[in-house]
């Protein structure tokens, strides 16, 4: 069973870094592409960031383009999201995402993952 968990969310000041986490486990993540994405309550649920499975290739949401930076450690399992420059509209909760994408996927569409962190949040204060 795969099982994706958040970690690293917490209360930052405007223009300030923070780290997440997303430890996976259940299978073997070769070949998986993962993201972040986040939501406000009452807002759908928006594509941050993903990195690719089989090449490592990136995409981000124009939003924290030159901001936000993905990455992965395919030993641990674990997957990051390092945010620079944190504005309060990036306040929201983040989740975790993972599946196994055709090269024609979407990659920031939630639609195309199957799997779902529990969600950690983000607060980002002026």
């Amino acid at each position: 069973e795969v099982q994706l968990v958040e970690s690293g969310g917490t209360t930052v000041q405007a223009g300030g870094s923070l780290r997440l986490s997303c430890a996976a486990s259940g299978t073997t993540f070769r070949g998986f592409s993962m993201a972040w994405f986040r939501q406000i309550p009452g807002k759908e649920r928006e594509g941050v960031a993903a990195i690719v499975g089989y090449d490592g290739s990136t995409v981000y949401a124009d939003s924290v383009k030159g901001r936000f930076t993905i990455s992965k450690d395919n030993a641990k399992n674990i997957l990051y999201l390092q945010m620079n420059s944190l504005k309060p509209e990036d306040t929201a909760i983040y989740y975790c995402a993972a599946d196994v994408l055709s090269t024609w996927a979407r990659r920031l569409d939630r639609s195309e993952y199957n799997y779902w962190g529990q969600g950690t949040q983000v607060t980002v204060s002026s």
